[in-house]
């Protein structure tokens, strides 16, 4: 069945809601898309939205950072549920403002957005819940962090973090010991990311594939929803510098039903029981990042809400009520799961602006948008797009999100290829190896 006929199968319910997604991405692009054809849903409403995101729902301006000008415009639009792409928002506390306002919010506290928003701490919070991860230690200053990479506590390579936020662009895998005093020195010294990187980790290079894990969570419960595997390098065969993500595939072959079970036994539910003790329940996505090693599944880091660009392959994926899945968590009533793996495989390829990740080109013309839309299996997602006298142009680094359905990966890969053909603007850059890992069986080092 082509992918934008598809609707969500199942039983009618009197659940009628109106939901509001925060974002401006392809992420939240793909939860508006979702939402849109629910049949629990009878508005969608979009804050700020892009212009792939205007031309199905309506979109509202909203400073996302300010917290009650987000619940101002909650109250607005009577949104029934709220559900939050970015973890900025998160960060500031949107979350717990809107669950003392009695509205149903997808999305954790800000305790619970510390998880991504402070490596520092999620690092403290894997330790205490006997979550496997990296062997770490925490570097206050930039003598002890310099200490630590020169006394080769960690072998080589090396990873340094950053504590807080910084774009995607905070954590350095450091080959020899002159990278990784310059790591450290960039970010303590030089103040290269700000604030987030006045505080370091530094741990030791896990080695295995990776695998990207969603979950959703409604305080002491989790359901899967399911895999996918992110391309982080702008070059094909995963090489050059480090990006927000040049393209997934959905589901992941590595993630087996058995390991899977595997994950949710000894990361998520240790995790969901420990933030519970502490008195601060998680409540919304949790994105795991999972290098599988030899010794088993270990914890790169963990996101508090959906990847980009895996949610744009995962959510075509899923099958089910998402909307009243979504509102039960929110309620932390998850019980009788409405979502279900889907059948088919995913293959969404990011086209990238010139220059990026390091800079990007707006105001080029978008050609070919609506022929590739309407090919059979594909959907296109919008990031950075703006809107000019002369249509659609770029207005970010990475700019759509083009997604193939297909029965395998091979036939998911030809079609996500197909319609990126017929796209074009001036200087766009992508992969042409999204999807080669699970049709080769491999993942490349």
């Amino acid at each position: 069945m082509p992918i934008l006929a598809r609707r969500c199968p199942g039983p009618s319910y009197n659940v009628r809601v109106i939901v509001l997604v925060l974002g401006s991405g392809a992420r939240e692009h793909a939860l508006v898309w979702r939402l849109s054809a629910d049949p629990d849903v009878s508005q969608v409403v979009a804050a700020p939205g892009n212009p792939g995101i205007a031309a199905l729902v309506p979109c509202h301006p909203v400073a996302l950072l300010d917290p009650e000008d987000v619940l101002r415009l909650a109250r607005q639009v009577g949104a029934d549920l709220t559900v939050v792409g970015p973890e900025a928002p998160l960060e500031r506390g949107l979350a717990d403002l809107f669950r003392a306002d009695g509205r149903a919010i997808v999305g954790p506290s800000r305790r619970g957005a510390a998880l991504e928003c402070s490596k520092v701490h999620a690092k403290h919070v894997m330790a205490r819940c006997g979550i496997p991860t990296a062997r770490f230690v925490v570097c206050d200053e930039v003598d002890d962090a310099l200490a630590a990479v020169e006394g080769d506590l960690f072998g080589w390579p090396v990873v340094v973090k950053a504590d807080g936020l910084a774009a995607g662009k905070g954590v350095v895998v450091a080959e020899t010991r002159d990278e990784a005093q310059q790591a450290v020195r960039a970010a303590m010294e030089d103040q290269q990311f700000g604030a987030a990187g006045s505080r370091l980790v530094i741990e030791e290079c896990l080695v295995g594939p990776e695998v990207s894990f969603f979950v959703l969570c409604d305080g002491t419960r989790a359901i899967p929803l399911g895999s996918a595997e992110d391309h982080k390098r702008i070059f094909d065969g995963d090489r050059g510098p480090n990006t927000g993500g040049m393209g997934a595939f959905a589901p992941s072959p590595l993630l087996t039903p058995e390991l899977e079970s595997s994950v949710m036994r000894g990361i998520v539910e240790p995790l969901l029981a420990g933030l519970a003790s502490d008195g601060d329940p998680y409540n919304g996505f949790l994105y795991v990042s999972l290098m599988l090693t030899a010794d088993g599944p270990k914890v790169i880091e963990f996101n508090v809400r959906l990847g980009d660009p895996e949610a744009q392959v995962v959510l075509p994926w899923l099958e089910g009520r998402f909307a009243r899945t979504l509102l039960a968590a929110a309620n932390g009533k998850l019980g009788e799961v409405q979502l279900h793996p889907g059948r088919d495989c995913f293959v969404g390829v990011v086209l990238a602006s010139r220059g990026y990740p390091a800079s990007s080109e707006n105001g080029c013309p978008i050609n070919g948008l609506d022929a590739a839309a309407a090919m059979p299996g594909v959907i296109v997602f919008h990031a950075g797009t703006g809107v000019m006298e002369a249509g659609i142009v770029t207005a970010g680094g990475r700019v759509l999100t083009v997604v193939g359905q297909g029965a395998d990966y091979e036939t998911a890969m030809e079609t996500a290829y197909r319609a990126v053909a017929a796209i074009t603007f001036d200087g766009m850059q992508f992969r042409r190896d999204i999807g080669t890992k699970a049709v080769a069986g491999r993942n490349f080092s």
